[in-house]
């Protein structure tokens, strides 16, 4: 009650309220996050383990296992470890348990991945470490492809000129290309060559690694002029490495030209994209489950342009996926359900009592409800999603209550002769209990579902959140903002519900033809036209007809 008096007092603090509910509900929906799901906060590090030419059953005994064993004794808050050996890589993902600290985490696994190089195969080099959640999946997917182009440049151009400036994107992770050739520098060695010459391959991997370097040899000065010098060995043309020297036999030189040829190739191919029947490659692009899809795509779709500017004409860049149209479809569908619910829910309301003020009270306290909901759940980090939406859209019948109940009882009072101020105060004591404890039996419903763990938790607790949030606030404005709304727009309707009804007017002229005693005063009437009237006496109709009454003796 204390609260319904003092809204009526400041009328003005909570229209200055519902405001700010307004501002910030619309401000929060600017900047929240839209996505299809809520965040699945399950985070999973996968640590990838190169050795070449080990075999799987070697890769599994000699790396996994031992890195396996070494995690779960140092590493924290594990949940399981998942591993696959196969010819030269291993990959041991690393499931940790909901909330941990995935930063955390990934220190604890680099760690003691760095102490278990010593004892692994000798030459093996430290690993690639990567983390990402459930909630990491591709979200747009570009394809590669060129008329004029080799396989292995359109991979060189995916690889290292579109993902390293499209990782520039708030929430992107662009993984290497599926497809195309990795292109690299080979050297095709010939045997018979090798024999003749009596040159082992060793010996040319040795020669080109001694004499294919860059050393810093400091700087000179001459003068006022100080120089850099460098001794640069690395040919700046691909073909100058057939020159590199071997070694000296007999008189003679050997160069790498002699043994080998050394040209611009690619590693042996693994996969294969096709796009209309070309050959090309298939460029992902994963969220790493902090950002939403709708900003992440929208990011890339705005960057790509730019990126394309300074690639070859030839190269064409098509967009084969875009997961955003569907989250669009899905929010804007659940949307547009929920705006249907408020229309329909305020029609019945129309039709029921009869009354546009009321239907505007009703129909200003459910978005505000929905508003304060967005901003709580804004605060508490979540997104705008399915989820979420679909929880807003359930409570929008449910919301339409308490305010309901509490106009409903103001008509009561108000047709009872009670002043329109003292209406609203009868009526928000008398409502006051019974709908707190109905908004609290509503709310218990879902409290059971924000104790759910693992990804039925992450889905449904937003939902739950939802509702709960949307039903709390409209119970608050029920007890503030509907009484001053009742307070400004419903003294046209005490006005109408004081003044007498026609039909009762019409009603009292028939007394001033009755006695004291309840019969007809017939010197009253007399010489009266006839009466279209039925007078009722002591639960007895007389209807007179249709002729002149005469008083008679006796």
């Amino acid at each position: 009650m204390w609260i319904v008096r003092l809204a009526l007092r400041r009328p003005y603090t909570f229209v200055v309220v519902a405001l700010l509910i307004a501002v910030l509900g619309i401000g929060s929906i600017l900047r929240m996050q839209t996505d299809i799901f809520p965040s699945i906060n399950i985070p999973v590090i996968t640590v990838i383990w190169s050795y070449g030419g080990l075999s799987p059953t070697e890769m599994q005994d000699r790396i996994t296992t031992v890195v396996e064993r070494a995690a779960t004794t140092t590493v924290n808050n594990i949940e399981h470890i998942e591993s696959q050996s196969v010819r030269g890589t291993s990959v041991i993902k690393i499931f940790f348990q909901p909330g941990a600290d995935v930063n955390a985490a990934e220190a604890e696994v680099t760690s003691i991945c760095q102490t278990l190089i010593k004892p692994l195969p000798p030459g093996i080099t430290p690993p690639l470490i990567i983390k990402y959640n459930a909630a990491g999946v591709p979200v747009i997917q570009t394809s590669l492809s060129s008329d004029s182009l080799s396989q292995q440049e359109i991979s060189d151009l995916g690889n290292n000129f579109i993902r390293t400036q499209l990782v520039t994107v708030n929430g992107a992770a662009v993984p290497v290309p599926y497809g195309g050739k990795s292109r690299v520098v080979n050297v095709d060695l010939d045997p018979d060559a090798l024999y003749a010459r009596g040159i082992s391959p060793d010996q040319v991997t040795s020669a080109i690694v001694a004499q294919n370097v860059i050393v810093s040899a400091g700087t000179a000065k001459m003068g006022s002029v100080e120089y850099d010098v460098a001794l640069n060995s690395s040919p700046e043309v691909l073909s100058d490495l057939n020159q590199i020297p071997l070694r000296y036999a007999n008189g003679a030189t050997v160069y790498l030209r002699d043994v080998a040829f050394v040209h611009d190739g690619f590693t042996p191919q693994t996969n294969l994209v096709r796009m209309d029947g070309k050959p090309s490659a298939l460029l992902p692009v994963l969220t790493n489950g902090s950002s939403s899809t709708l900003a992440v795509v929208k990011g890339v779709r705005n960057l790509m342009p730019k990126i394309q500017a300074g690639l070859p004409k030839s190269l064409k860049v098509v967009f084969l996926f875009d997961q955003s149209i569907f989250v669009s479809g899905a929010i804007s569908g659940v949307v547009r359900e929920g705006v249907i619910a408020g229309c329909l829910t305020g029609m019945m309301i129309l039709l029921f009592l009869r009354s546009w003020r009321s239907t505007l009270i009703v129909a200003t306290s459910i978005p505000l409800s929905i508003l304060v909901s967005i901003c709580v759940l804004y605060a508490l980090g979540e997104t705008l999603n399915i989820m979420t939406l679909g929880g807003l859209a359930l409570a929008v019948g449910i919301l339409v209550d308490d305010a309901t109940v509490e106009i409903e009882n103001d008509y009561r009072h108000l047709s009872l002769g009670t002043p329109l101020r003292q209406a609203i105060l009868d009526a928000a004591a008398e409502v006051a209990s019974p709908a707190f404890v109905s908004t609290l039996s509503i709310c218990i419903v879902f409290i059971p579902i924000l104790f759910l763990g693992g990804v039925g938790g992450y889905l449904f607790s937003p939902l739950a959140l939802a509702v709960i949030f949307a039903m709390l606030a409209s119970y608050f404005l029920s007890r503030t903002l509907v009484p001053t709304m009742v307070l400004y727009l419903l003294p046209a309707e005490e006005r109408r519900m004081k003044a007498p009804p026609s039909a009762k007017r019409s009603r009292q002229m028939i007394p001033q033809y009755m006695t004291s005693e309840g019969s007809i005063d017939t010197t009253r009437i007399e010489g009266t036209a006839s009466l279209p009237v039925c007078v009722s006496i002591v639960g007895r109709t007389v209807s007179p007809q249709p002729r002149s009454l005469s008083r008679q003796p006796g």
